[in-house]
């Protein structure tokens, strides 16, 4: 990693990829873990330890990191050596990809997938500084272990917080993610079309952790593959980046033993520094954080507590690494236990799940940016209400209204679909980016122009919201929460938005009136765990 210098020309940074299907704890694993060094040798994939396939690039887990300066260009040749007629796609999670939106990675979107045994490249302009991540945008891929940590950083005139750390490491990105004991095809599938169970019962972090028994008969004790370190050195002011590849209803409480985190971005946008105790991170955020090491020369827990379907009343999902100081003793594990319920911190919390706020549980929202606020007034050009849910309705792909509708079968193998503004979002046959001319005006819908009675029939097309460039655009997301209390993260490709109203109501209570008061619409719901948010998409 270099360090971003004032005056330095931009770069071109190349990589090449090689996607394919790969397995953990290979014969690249050797005595791997009976032997811990034989863990870390090149092509050994040991995750948390248990037995499954996964899908790799360039056999490592996570991906190799991408990091650059601002306006460097990336150039990333991929090579899909994954099974026949299975392709692939990357996007680029974070980067809005202005002047080059065939680069975004979203297979029948932005672009056709890469096929199998072939080759595609991406070229863009790191113009989003920041911390992001990459990960396969096609099927279940990204499940599987398919991404990796995408960094952008700044001169330091440029990085508003540059003062207020002494290190900014490669080593110091955080990548967790949910983590599932079989290859996703196979949980998903079971999920669908039976009783399946969804939740997953492992976490990785940096692709490692421990979950998977293995018993040493040599020593007669129980052994885990190894957990990722983080080291530091007491004295100094260390930048951390926390990238979170979820993929299930498992929002994921992280905190580090003996030591508060000073936050200091968010999706790769700096604000004011908030100092808290932990951090709920959902699906695809990101949190900037500065750690000093400021404590007894230790090892301490740095500790993951699955929430929602990870939590109590589900699979208790955990996962554990460890903070080193230099000094401490190598190859010993902190102080305290790592069960699921240790895995708590008490004190002040940033981004709470379905909390209300209080002076311990701090909304994300109520961070303040760094850089002013765009300009969002005025009357907005496009105006859209975007209703969220899962719907008890006979899909034709799970439930077919002839054999087994769904209020012929048991409950338990019942599955509700997830829709907005009760419209199943359907893949087009050409990428819309690039042949628009190609789809057929009846395969296109939205809430204006759907013809069926979408609360009694399942509505499915290529669902399009129209907007024109420059427009001003106000979206209203509404999170019914009519069938579970779940919290959905909202990712905008292309774009950043403004927040501008968020609250979370009781039953029978209107959720939404326009916070500028030229009008006087409301938007009513009756659900108790009913929330909405106000987003603004500026000019330009």
């Amino acid at each position: 990693m270099r360090s971003c210098e004032e005056g330095e020309p931009a770069r071109t940074c190349e990589y090449y990829f090689t996607v394919e299907w790969y397995f953990v704890l290979t014969k690249a694993c050797y005595n791997c873990p009976f032997n811990k060094t034989d863990c870390y040798r090149p092509h050994c994939i040991s995750a948390d330890g248990f037995p499954r396939a996964v899908v790799v690039v360039n056999r490592m887990l996570p991906g190799p990191a991408i990091q650059v300066c601002e306006n460097d260009e990336i150039v990333v040749t991929v090579d899909n050596k994954l099974n026949m007629a299975e392709g692939t796609t990357i996007h680029w999670h974070g980067i809005h990809q202005k002047g080059t939106p065939y680069n975004d990675g979203v297979e029948m979107l932005t672009q056709c997938p890469i096929p199998a045994h072939t080759q595609f490249q991406y070229r863009f302009i790191a113009d989003t500084p920041g911390t992001h991540f990459w990960h396969s945008h096609a099927g279940l891929q990204r499940s599987d272990g398919y991404f990796g940590a995408l960094i952008v950083r700044q001169t330091p005139s440029a990085d508003v917080h540059f003062d207020r750390y002494d290190y900014d490491l490669y080593e110091h990105s955080i990548l967790i993610t949910d983590w599932l004991t079989e290859v996703s095809v196979n949980r998903f599938t079971h999920h669908h079309h039976d009783d399946g169970d969804n939740k997953p019962k492992s976490m990785l972090i940096n692709g490692m952790g421990a979950y998977q028994e293995f018993f040493d008969h040599t020593t007669n004790q129980t052994v885990f593959t190894p957990k990722a370190e983080f080291k530091v050195s007491k004295g100094y002011r260390y930048r951390f980046r926390v990238i979170s590849n979820g993929v299930l209803n498992c929002p994921i409480l992280f905190s580090i033993d003996n030591h508060t985190l000073e936050v200091i971005a968010s999706d790769g946008a700096p604000f004011e520094p908030y100092t808290v105790d932990s951090i709920v991170v959902y699906a695809g955020e990101r949190f900037d954080f500065i750690l000093t090491a400021n404590e007894t020369e230790a090892n301490y827990w740095l500790r993951l507590q699955g929430l929602a379907d990870c939590g109590p009343q589900f699979s208790m999902s955990k996962q554990t690494a460890i903070l080193r100081y230099d000094g401490a003793p190598d190859g010993e594990d902190p102080q305290g236990e790592t069960d699921y319920f240790s895995n708590a911190r008490e004190g002040k919390q940033l981004n709470p799940l379905n909390t209300r706020e209080t002076a311990d549980m701090v909304p994300i929202a109520k961070m303040n940016a760094s850089f002013p606020d765009d300009d969002v007034s005025g009357t907005p050009d496009k105006k859209f209400f975007i209703g969220m849910d899962f719907h008890k309705i006979d899909n034709r792909y799970f439930h077919d209204s002839k054999y087994y509708p769904v209020y012929a079968i048991e409950r338990k193998k019942h599955l509700y679909t997830p829709q907005f503004n009760k419209i199943t979002m359907k893949l087009p046959p050409s990428p819309p980016i690039s042949q628009l001319d190609d789809l057929s005006e009846d395969l296109i819908c939205n809430e204006d122009t759907v013809t069926k009675n979408c609360t009694e029939e399942h509505c499915e097309c290529v669902h399009i919201l129209q907007v024109k460039l420059n427009d001003l655009v106000e979206i209203i997301v509404v999170d019914e929460g009519v069938t579970f209390n779940a919290n959905h993260p909202i990712h905008l490709h292309g774009h950043a938005y403004r927040v501008v109203g968020m609250d979370r109501v009781s039953s029978y209570a209107f959720i939404h009136r326009d916070h500028r008061k030229k009008n006087n619409k409301d938007f009513y719901t009756n659900p108790a765990s009913a929330s909405a948010g106000e987003v603004m998409l500026g000019k330009g």
